[in-house]
């Protein structure tokens, strides 16, 4: 008996430990897969164990064998939006995903003001929770991980949208998605990476940053604050490599009050980060922000001047940015509680400029143009729809100055989608201002309803 149990002993210790199929938690029941695309699917497996992947959508059973570091990586072809499904995948273990829906994915990152949830005390999310379960929009939300060096994997699950799961969603996120599942009629999967507080830094890969003479000093500039992450990279590594392969449609951002340390050089770090997260899902992927809301920052003009920074960024293909002064109650307040119409106005971004759908508006007024014309000033925009209009008796936050640089209020005149813009303390204005400072709420609207974005024609 004992030569016996030694010998099963030695049996079970020659025999290798099949290890067999794992997921990361991206890769899972509940999510939705982007339609009509070449999703990867991929995870961990025994060095050269066959892996046979089938789909249910159309029975088609593929297959890859594991890489020598145990790894492996397979694409599915995809249909039009639909679900649910199946997916099978049998090696050493059998795994079946159900649930899977097929429709448009996106990303929503940033710090706090993406980041809030119904949590913080939001009516309009509140007001949605009787109502809002549905199979049609699911959630995934990757938790505060930060790290030295790039993670291939994170701890969260796929879940459909319920009262319950909801409560702790962006509340962003979530208006978007519905908003694009009422217009496209499609499953909407949101991938939530955000962290209240986080500066612009450490969502770009760290080389970028301390690569970079720029970007380095104003990385500097960023401070250990209330335990928040502010080292270059830390936040990609922990939150963004791990989702990197997995097939999305866009992302959506609303942040920037983080990089108010260094404002000048904001538009530069912002494009280095889209750019970084493009070469990484390899694909131009569309970036629709959301501009700062007007606040009382200690310093003069920081907020001024990441709204420009922010605008600026516009000159990269695919982006876009909505513009929120007319959203804000409270400028002692940086969290601003309408999420409904930020998250509305964002996905009209994407449904013209990425769905290319008709008839949407989804761009705020912006500054086009100057001529200069004896003690008046006439002030282009672009995006104006049909005109602009003024909510008020006057044009508010509205300056004018000439050669001395020495600004005066101003009153202005509308035109169709023109401003004509005069003091009477300046006699031959050269430079106008409109909403240039860190509080500052204009009044100037397009017809349609959109607020004309902050601008300044100078840059002293």
């Amino acid at each position: 008996m004992k030569k016996m149990c030694l010998f099963i002993l030695l049996a079970v210790a020659a025999t290798p430990l099949l290890a067999g199929i794992r997921l990361p938690a991206v890769i899972g029941s509940n999510m939705v897969l982007q339609q009509q695309s070449h999703p990867k699917l991929w995870g961990w497996c025994d060095p050269g164990e066959k892996i046979y992947v089938t789909t249910s959508w159309d029975h088609r059973k593929d297959s890859v064998r594991g890489s020598r570091d145990g790894k492996w990586m397979i694409e599915v072809a995809t249909p039009s939006a639909g679900g649910p499904y199946t997916i099978e995948l049998k090696g050493w273990n059998r795994i079946l995903l159900e649930n899977v829906m097929i429709g448009e994915v996106w990303i929503c990152s940033g710090q706090s003001n993406m980041e809030m949830s119904e949590t913080w005390g939001l009516p309009d999310v509140r007001a949605e929770l009787p109502s809002c379960a549905t199979n049609d929009i699911h959630f995934f939300h990757v938790p505060r991980t930060t790290a030295g060096s790039p993670q291939e994997d994170c701890k969260a699950d796929w879940t459909a949208c319920d009262s319950t799961q909801l409560k702790f969603f962006s509340a962003v996120g979530y208006f978007f998605a519905k908003r694009l599942n009422q217009e496209l009629h499609v499953p909407v999967g949101m991938i939530e990476v955000a962290w209240s507080g986080t500066p612009a830094e450490v969502w770009t890969p760290a080389e970028l940053v301390t690569g970079d003479s720029v970007l380095k000093q104003a990385a500097a500039q960023q401070k250990p604050s209330g335990g928040w992450p502010y080292l270059p990279g830390y936040c990609y590594n922990g939150m963004i490599t791990p989702i990197t392969s997995y097939d999305v449609a866009g992302v959506i951002w609303y942040q920037g009050e983080g990089n108010t340390a260094a404002p000048k050089s904001y538009s530069r770090l912002f494009t280095t980060m889209i750019g970084a997260w493009r070469k990484a899902w390899n694909k131009p992927l569309p970036f629709y922000f959301v501009q700062i809301a007007p606040f009382t920052y200690g310093t003069p003009d920081q907020g001024s001047l990441v709204r420009e920074q922010q605008t600026a960024t516009l000159r990269l293909e695919h982006t876009g940015m909505v513009v929120v002064s007319d959203l804000v109650t409270d400028t002692a307040d940086i969290h601003p509680k309408n999420k409904h119409d930020v998250g509305y106005r964002l996905a009209n971004w994407a449904l013209a400029d990425t769905y290319h759908r008709e008839g949407i508006v989804f761009a705020s007024p912006m500054f086009s143009g100057l001529v200069l014309k004896g003690n008046k000033v006439e002030v282009s925009f672009s995006h104006a729809g049909s005109g602009l209009e003024v909510k008020g008796p006057a044009v508010q936050c509205l300056m004018v100055a000439g050669e001395d640089r020495v600004f005066y209020p101003a009153k202005a005149k509308i035109e169709g989608s023109k401003m004509i813009v005069s003091a009477s303390e300046v006699k031959k204005p050269v430079a106008v201002r409109y909403q240039f400072s860190n509080a500052g709420i204009g009044n100037v609207f397009s017809k349609e309803g959109l607020p004309l974005a902050p601008f300044r024609t100078d840059d002293w």
